[in-house]
């Protein structure tokens, strides 16, 4: 049977071929390959090709497992061949050298004598293909070709010789495709195609994946051979500049040498020289270029730059620091005597455990600046740290130094800039931590602050006990539920409240003033301030506190002054000296922003003024409450939290068990609605200290009895009418007396709460304890016509 091949010869081939399985090898028309045969089948195909001309059909076997394959397990085209060579070995295979002829596709596998035999086809050629068109796609291929030659490491050059002198396309193509390095898989691909057009794009396609692999790898391997080079230019620069720095007498050993000199100098303890001296013999034993050495060499300047045993002597002298302390600060009695109370069993004994203190109180009433003052009233170095919005626990502890860039936490630096083992160290806003999955930094602080743990406090860039017991630790906070329990439990708690108007006044003519003024440039004599000038101020422009806004508002002023000065000097006038008068503050410092006449003291049906206690400090609330019409629905307003929602249950369900008594409907709460309103609606409120409150309001509004306006009050309420106790009250105190109250209503068990109250405060207001509702009633309601039991009036 006569078959047609792509170049234009033809052969004559027997009814069936012995077919010869290829286990992960595809041979291609033209080409000769060698072959080592070893299995009994296909040895027997070898033998009966010999017997019958030579020729054998080659295919390639669908799973090289497959050690007798059946015509399932066989692709269907494969390429006819024919034996140029046959050696038998002694170990009974056969080394074999044919020559592909030509493609051919196999239209039935027969099983015979124990080998297969195939009937070839002779449609082998696909679908004609412009002659020109193949012209082009075979350059584009050949040029492909010799790219991805000059690319790959394992085919030589003279390959493309060799494609390049075969006598028609069809060779050339097939002798690519013999060259490329793919898989098995691919090359069957490559075999299937029926025609020399798609032969040619199917190649084209796989050059071009190819070369742009090949490409990538190129570009890699000159990358790090670069790298590799650039290395060893830098090792030979540096070894001839040791070489040039031992002719002058300069050798990099002189670094080591002086790194052991200062840790022989400096008084380390008996481990910490130790570690440090087998970190100084490993940075011996390194190469600079290693990024070990760097390692190594940071860790012990960090030792050396540590203070270990230096101190600073303390001043000992009660009066000299009760000086400073009055000298930088007016009021602030409780911390002072704290202080002072430490520094007079410091000069009785040698050595004492520093406390920790932790000053609580809203914005702007001096915490910050008081450790400072501490630090100057004792002659120690100070350090501060702010802990607001620290999420990482190695932002306390420190890195360990297997990660780059590591380096130890915030209480060693503070100790590395300090220089000193006993300074102030402040930890500011430590209510402002934060923590999420990279740790609890408050957590880290608990050995931070802990007297029997701080002794030995190890950083995890330093792996070493660190003594932080001679460090007095000042912390500052502005709302203390927001410390956890058990960091709180290791501070010692003092409360600053806020400051009362007198003290305000004193704190802007002593500090404020002679301080904005020259910042400013000017001179405090040059200015006189009337006596109702700074009152005026705090009452029509700040409702704080503390005296941060008072303090700008003053600096305000003096930059107003400041300029008309300067207007003047450029003018050639005299301007003399100037006041700054009440009359003067519009247009110094604009419309005043609060009235204070805007708080009332008049009664009124369902208003009552409640107390709270706040992050910025003690503020008065106005509770407002309206019963319409309705089907008994309680709507709460003025963003209030939980806790408060459900005072504010809880007061309209006492009124409902008292309504006989209270002389209201015992009805109402099914055709009534009852509306709880406290302004301001932005600022979030909570907690249960306004439940008396709320409950005077529900009350107030049912029976249309107006509530006292020089009353305000504070105290949780129970569903029985109990008053119980409530924290805050010194702030709440301070903030109803600058507010112009005459008379709070406070529940009996923070009696014991009074004495810590100013004496300006204790003075100027009147506080009645309560133990239940009915006493509440009986003080705030201006008449009490339904039966409540009688109040025993109680001393302020």
């Amino acid at each position: 049977m006569p078959i047609l091949l792509r170049d234009g010869e033809s052969i004559e081939l027997p009814e069936r071929l012995p077919v010869l399985p290829l286990r992960d090898v595809v041979v291609f028309p033209y080409v000769a390959m060698p072959l080592l045969i070893g299995r009994p089948g296909s040895l027997g195909a070898i033998e009966a090709a010999a017997a019958e001309g030579g020729l054998l059909f080659l295919v390639t076997q669908r799973s090289a497992d497959t050690d007798e394959p059946a015509a399932g397990d066989l692709h269907r085209v494969g390429v006819v061949a024919r034996v140029v060579q046959a050696t038998r070995q002694a170990n009974g295979t056969a080394r074999l050298l044919i020559e592909g002829v030509a493609r051919g596709r196999v239209t039935r596998y027969t099983p015979a004598a124990g080998i297969l035999r195939a009937a070839i086809s002779d449609e082998v050629e696909g679908a004609p293909h412009d002659p020109a068109e193949v012209n082009v796609l075979a350059r584009r291929v050949f040029a492909l070709f010799e790219e991805y030659v000059g690319l790959h490491r394992r085919i030589p050059n003279e390959v493309i010789a060799l494609v390049q002198g075969a006598e028609s396309i069809a060779r050339q193509a097939y002798g690519i495709a013999a060259h490329l390095a793919i898989r098995v898989e691919a090359r069957q691909a490559l075999l299937d195609a029926p025609s020399v057009g798609e032969l040619l794009e199917a190649i084209r396609q796989v050059l071009a994946s190819e070369v742009e692999l090949l490409r990538l790898e190129r570009k890699l391997d000159e990358e790090v051979r670069g790298s590799l080079f650039q290395n060893q230019r830098e090792f030979y620069l540096q070894e001839q500049l040791k070489a040039i720095h031992r002719e002058l007498g300069q050798d990099d050993a002189d670094d080591v040498l002086e790194l052991e000199r200062q840790i022989e100098a400096k008084r380390l303890p008996d481990l910490v020289k130790t570690r440090a001296l087998r970190e100084l013999r490993k940075l011996r034993r390194m190469s600079p270029l290693s990024p070990e050495s760097t390692v190594a060499r940071n860790f012990i300047d960090w030792i050396l730059a540590l203070p270990w045993v230096e101190r600073t002597d303390d001043v000992l002298d009660v009066s000299h620091a009760r000086r400073i302390l009055d000298e930088d600060h007016y009021g602030l009695e409780d911390v002072k005597d704290r202080i002072l109370d430490y520094i007079g069993v410091l000069s009785l004994v040698d050595r004492m455990e520093g406390p920790i203190l932790c000053l609580v109180g809203p914005p702007g009433v001096g915490k910050t600046s008081l450790g400072r003052s501490v630090a100057r009233a004792l002659g120690r170095k100070f350090v501060r740290m702010s802990l607001g919005g620290v999420r990482d626990e190695a932002e306390i502890r420190g890195h360990r130094r297997t990660y780059i860039g590591s380096m130890p936490g915030r209480v060693i630096q503070a100790m590395r800039r300090a220089e000193v083992v006993n300074p102030v160290i402040l930890l500011d806003e430590i209510d402002k931590l934060g923590q999420d999955y990279r740790g609890d930094p408050s957590a880290a602080l608990l050995e931070v602050l802990d007297p029997e743990q701080h002794r030995a406090f190890n950083d995890h860039y330093l792996e070493l006990d660190y003594d932080l017991s001679q460090v007095l630790f000042i912390t500052t906070a502005n709302y203390l539920p927001q410390i956890p329990e058990p960091l709180r439990d290791r501070m010692e708690i003092i409360r600053i409240s806020g400051y009362l108007d007198q003290e305000k006044f004193a704190i802007a003519r002593q500090f404020l003033v002679p301080k904005q003024l020259k910042l400013n440039g000017l001179e405090p004599g040059s200015l006189e301030w009337e006596s109702d000038t700074v009152p005026a101020i705090v009452h029509g422009y700040t409702r704080e506190a503390g005296v941060r806004e008072l303090e700008r508002r003053i600096g305000r002023i003096a930059r107003k002054l400041a300029r008309r000065r300067a207007e003047a000097t450029v003018a050639q006038t005299d301007p003399g000296k100037s006041a700054v008068r009440v009359a003067d503050l519009h247009d110094l410092l604009g419309p005043a922003t609060y009235d204070p006449a805007a708080l009332t003291l008049d009664p009124k049906i369902g208003v009552v003024a409640g107390l709270a206690y706040t992050s910025v400090g003690g503020e008065v609330l106005e509770v407002e409450v309206s019963v319409v019409r309705g089907r008994g629905k309680l709507s709460l307003t003025g963003t209030l939290g939980d806790v408060m929602k459900e005072s504010a249950s809880a007061a309209l369900s006492y009124a409902r068990t008292r309504a006989t008594a209270l002389g209201i409907d015992r009805e109402f709460y099914r055709n009534r609605d009852v509306h709880v309103h406290i302004p301001s609606g932005g600022t979030p409120k909570d907690g249960p200290s306004a439940g008396i409150a709320i409950a005077t309001g529900i009350i107030s509004a049912l029976t249309g009895i107006p509530v006292r306006g020089d009353i305000a009050m504070t105290g949780e309420i129970t569903l029985r009418g109990r008053v119980l106790a409530i924290g805050g009250l010194k702030e709440k105190a301070v903030a109803a007396h600058r507010n112009g109250i005459r008379k709070i209503l406070i529940p009996r068990e923070n009696v014991r709460d009074l004495e810590e109250l100013p004496e300006e405060v204790r003075a100027a207001v009147t506080f009645q304890p309560v133990r239940s509702m009915d006493e509440v009633l009986s003080h705030a309601l201006l008449r009490a016509d339904f039966d409540v039991e009688p109040a025993a009036v109680a001393p302020h």
